[in-house]
């Protein structure tokens, strides 16, 4: 049968409706850019693999103006717990300054619960399509649109648009079609999962034993789920075979008695350490496990995905707007790729410092765990987490961010007052999913000289005050009220902050500096159409 050019079209395609391609959706429609998801199931999924999410990752909801659909399905989390070889508490790890972004710093929760959640909220939309049962097989890239062709039942499907977003997952149709290999390791390791009910664990924190006879890790979630994971030695079980009743129930005993009506999944899996060698092909681009994958021990293999949606998603409805030129879309894998990979081999690391099945070595880390925690820097390594990587550009769409400390990393998320209207609101709530520029402390006459980025990329300005005293000034005016925004802007004393839609730090100057600056910032934008050259292509015409 011969193909039929479908009539659907759209902006972007996102090909996998796992939660970073429905996160993806959600994110580009906030910004209204047409969007179609294609997914080769009838549904999604009812497998719990994700069970982790940060506090960076319910900012990126709230950016997308659905927090409050996803928030119900969280325990409100208090980091991880590690004990030692003994099973005795040895910390538990937090996270840096609590609620810096505005949520709980790790949260358990259920995965077919989110992608219900986003599926609802998505359906409603009315620049969403979604297609389920759909399976994508190629694509025909072109140097203004990517068509991606895909059957339907048994009715082969063509669909148009300007970009694709391959959120496909780990044997990514979007990548293999593509001829795109991925560089790094699997481990041979065999771990069993088991997703459990009726759990009578209460506690809000996930907790890691690094018992080399029987390394495990237990994460309590929503109303008496919890997960176990157990390692297995020879003779235990391969991935090719389900894990026995038997042998769960024999794991688990220590922590509970189990029937087999409260195992809601059980798997055995070896994991990967791998990262896609191009992230971004024509125009189509890979996130989330089509771009890597990683040890769980960290918890980050979703929210790394989350975090790709994000840097990209603005990028493209920005260029698809016209304020972005197409070439910034190259930004998306050079910021990105080396917080994934050193996320990797951070994950690499704990799973075996942490889950160990070395006597000697998980002795030798249990010394060296308690003699730092009997001193105050080692103690806020290990409790605050010092040991997870920074997510910091230093390239891409930043300007000199080696030259100050703040530029290409992410602005926290206080409380301010803002005048415009005479409320306390939290700062991503202001901006919206918008640009940014906030003048801290400069005088009224220095925002002349940044007019063009109003004009070009359609900022949102605002002033900043800090201390106790009130400018007199027409402009919207933001009042810290706590302390937390002092302690976010004070890094850029009377300087310009341009804070981009995913709350980065594009580039932070004095007043003295703004043509400079400005001219760099505006570098990543199309050139402005004159008159005279409209005119003169309406001629030709």
């Amino acid at each position: 049968m011969a193909p039929v050019k479908s009539p659907d079209s759209a902006d972007v395609v996102i090909c996998g409706a796992g939660p970073v391609g429905l996160t993806a959706a959600a994110l580009l429609a906030a910004r209204g850019v047409e969007v179609v998801v294609v997914e080769q199931n009838r549904t999604t999924s009812d497998e719990p693999k994700a069970i982790s999410i940060d506090d960076e990752s319910l900012r990126v909801y709230q950016r997308a103006g659905i927090v409050d659909k996803v928030l119900p399905i969280v325990v409100p989390g208090t980091g991880t717990r590690y004990y030692d070889r003994h099973g005795v508490s040895l910390f538990q790890a937090r996270g840096p300054r609590p609620f810096r972004l505005g949520y709980p710093f790790k949260n358990p929760f259920a995965q077919p619960d989110l992608e219900r959640a986003l599926l609802e909220t998505l359906a409603a939309m009315p620049n969403v399509t979604l297609r389920f049962g759909t399976q994508v097989s190629g694509f025909e890239q072109g140097d203004e649109s990517v068509r991606v062709h895909a059957v339907a039942g048994d009715r082969p499907l063509v669909l148009e648009a300007s970009y694709v977003l391959g959120c496909d997952g780990g044997r990514s149709v979007t990548r293999l079609s593509q001829g795109v290999d991925m560089t790094g390791r699997s481990y041979s390791d065999v771990w069993l999962v088991a997703d459990t009910l009726d759990d009578p664990h209460t506690e809000r924190f996930a907790m890691h034993h690094g018992d080399p006879v029987r390394p495990h890790v237990i994460v309590p979630g929503l109303d008496g789920r919890c997960r176990y994971e157990f390692r297995l030695f020879e003779g235990e079980g391969t991935p090719a075979q389900p894990p026995s009743f038997e042998l769960i129930r024999d794991l688990v005993w220590p922590y509970r008695e189990l029937v087999p009506e409260q195992i809601e999944r059980a798997v055995n899996y070896r994991f990967n350490a791998v990262i896609a060698d191009e992230w971004m092909i024509g125009r189509s681009f890979l996130l989330g496990d089509a771009a890597h994958m990683m040890p769980p021990f960290a918890g980050q293999g979703l929210n790394s995905g989350i975090r790709d949606a994000a840097n990209l998603t603005w990028k493209i409805a920005d260029v698809l707007a016209g304020r972005l030129a197409p070439s910034v879309l190259a930004s998306y894998q050079t910021e990105r790729e080396p917080h994934v990979s050193a996320t990797v081999h951070m994950s690499e690391r704990m799973g075996r410092v942490v889950m160990t099945t070395s006597a000697r070595f998980a002795e030798r880390r249990d010394t060296l765990v308690q003699e730092a925690l009997r001193t105050e820097e080692g103690r806020d390594y290990l409790e605050q987490m010092r040991y997870r990587p920074i997510q910091r550009f230093v390239d891409g769409l930043v300007v000199d961010a080696d030259s100050h400390e703040g530029v290409g990393a992410a602005i926290g998320q206080p409380l301010v007052f803002d005048t415009s209207d005479h409320a306390v609101r939290r700062l991503d709530d202001v901006f919206g999913d918008n640009w940014a520029l906030v003048g801290v402390d400069v005088d009224e006459s220095d925002w002349h000289a940044v007019e063009p980025l109003t004009d070009r990329l359609g900022v949102t300005t605002a002033s900043m005050a800090l201390g106790e005293y009130l400018p007199r000034t027409h402009r919207r005016l933001l009042i810290d009220v706590d302390g937390a925004a002092l302690r976010e802007f004070g890094l850029y004393p009377n300087q310009f902050v341009l804070i981009r839609p995913d709350r980065v730090v594009a580039a932070a100057w004095s007043p003295r500096d703004s043509a400079e600056t400005v001219a760099a910032i505006t570098s990543w934008t199309p050139e402005p159409v004159s008159a005279t050259s409209t005119e003169r292509a309406m001629s030709h015409g």
